[in-house]
């Protein structure tokens, strides 16, 4: 693993759910310089980002990176760049696709070429596992899954396809681009990363704040349907020797849990569990 003193790391969607958690790991090192960039649509100014801020080697910028003027205000010599901003979300996959499609895509080209002038290092990007969970319309995938499995889209006019077309045109054109600059990367895949901070639009607190609503029964959409979740901090760590690991350099990497795979049954239960609330499940069809 590379060894650097005074490092200079730049984190894209800073504010953001796993972003903040990477900065607060990364931070503890006191002789690291970390800038988050990010322009607070979805990442949020709470007491949580506010308490970081107060470190002394951590700043924010609020800059739109869809704009190309933005990227004037980052500066220079970084060891580490972590591009982590996206528009996410079901609801807003859904119902904003166009712009799914414009700030990842517009973003990360900027990002690429910003990053392949002058004297930055190494570029890891966040991608996801929904690049390839359209392949089982054509194949029958392993669980966990190799990261080298076709990635494809099967229905263009479906809205959901705009998130993960976008993350796949990502992967792409950060190929392209650092292969021909001969910069080094390294592309991940996060696989239902859950914990403190991550907003409610995901499948455990959603399921928590139904039950401290009182909801009687409780719910649960796709019973049968299998998820393995991975705890924030060992998404991070993962993550930082993804970045630090020169063996990783050009490489696709899966972060997420192989070991506990559960169905949406199972996940509604254990948490019952933890609240020591008893209540009956109701098998609802998910929609969507």
């Amino acid at each position: 693993m590379q060894r650097i003193k005074n490092r200079k790391i730049l984190i894209t969607g800073g504010a953001g759910f796993i972003g903040y958690h990477l900065a607060s790991k990364l931070g503890q090192d006191e002789t690291v310089e970390i800038i988050l960039v990010d322009n607070l649509k979805r990442g949020r100014m709470d007491k949580e980002l506010k308490l970081l801020l107060n470190k002394t080697n951590i700043k924010l910028l609020i800059a739109d990176l869809t704009d190309i003027n933005a990227y004037a205000q980052l500066g220079d010599n970084y060891d580490e760049v972590y591009h982590l901003a996206a528009f996410i979300g079901v609801g807003n996959v859904i119902s904003h696709p166009c712009e799914v499609i414009d700030i990842n895509t517009k973003s990360t080209l900027l990002l690429l070429e910003w990053f392949v002038k002058s004297k930055r290092r190494k570029l890891l990007f966040s991608s996801t596992s929904e690049v390839y969970a359209w392949t089982r319309g054509f194949y029958e995938l392993p669980v966990p899954t190799p990261e080298d499995v076709p990635l494809s889209l099967v229905d263009l006019d479906n809205p959901r396809a705009s998130y993960a077309g976008s993350k796949i045109f990502s992967e792409l054109v950060i190929r392209q681009y650092c292969n021909a600059h001969n910069k080094p990367y390294v592309i991940v895949r996060y696989h239902n990363v859950y914990g403190p901070r991550m907003g409610m639009q995901h499948v455990i607190p959603e399921l928590c704040s139904r039950i401290l609503s009182g909801e009687k029964p409780l719910m649960v959409y796709s019973v049968d349907h299998t998820r393995a979740f991975c705890y924030i901090s060992d998404a991070v760590t993962a993550t930082i020797a993804a970045m630090r690991a020169k063996e990783a350099n050009s490489l696709t990497i899966n972060i997420g849990n192989d070991k506990e795979e559960v169905s949406m049954r199972i996940l509604a239960e254990m948490i019952l569990n933890k609240m020591s609330i008893k209540l009956d499940i109701l098998p609802k069809k998910n929609s969507n």
